[in-house]
């Protein structure tokens, strides 16, 4: 097994500031916008993502919330364990609002249509858009894209993106990780 370093801390930090950036120019000051992280990972990007926009660009008072898609995957059945499901906190309304999902690595497009399910369970958004710090472009089973990116990466046969965060894992970084076939 190999790993190479796609990003940095530094340039993860870097991309968050851009994020946050265009999403002020569409946004405004979120009185109308909320931002969902998408369980499990997606949450760590979120609060990153609303931190930045209230200490650094001093937009106050922006909803986020947490959204739990296990249950709505289109897969859920196929696991031989049993399956764990995480919290979903969504505390405001989201109906007539802007949606932003926001997720670690946009890979098949399976978890967004979960999402896209799930989200109505609490109401019809005007719109959604979707969030992501990894695009893997050519590895979609739906035609789902990001709004907004931080990074696209052209991953392929038994390569895996995994997108560390300080909080769970010690460090903020992003690696590629090839899993080569054993012989």
């Amino acid at each position: 097994m190999s790993q190479k370093l796609l990003l940095s801390a530094r340039e993860i930090d870097i991309i968050l500031h851009r994020l946050a950036c265009q999403l002020i120019e569409k946004h405004d000051d979120f009185s109308q916008s909320v931002l969902i992280g998408i369980q499990p990972r997606g949450v760590f990007l979120a609060h990153r993502i609303k931190e930045k926009l209230e200490k650094d660009y001093q937009i106050p008072s922006i909803n986020l919330g947490q959204l739990d898609i296990t249950f709505y995957r289109d897969d859920f059945r196929r696991s031989q364990e049993p399956l764990h499901a995480n919290a979903t906190n969504i505390d405001f309304i989201v109906e007539d609002k802007h949606v932003i999902f926001i997720d670690d690595v946009l890979y098949t497009g399976r978890s967004i249509r979960s999402a896209l399910t799930a989200i109505q369970s609490f109401g019809r958004p005007k719109t959604i858009e979707l969030l992501t710090l990894i695009d893997r472009r050519f590895s979609r089973h739906l035609p789902i894209q990001p709004n907004y990116n931080g990074r696209k990466v052209d991953a392929i046969n038994n390569e895996r993106v995994i997108v560390n965060w300080e909080e769970n894992n010690g460090e903020d970084s992003v690696y590629l990780i090839n899993k080569e076939p054993s012989i």
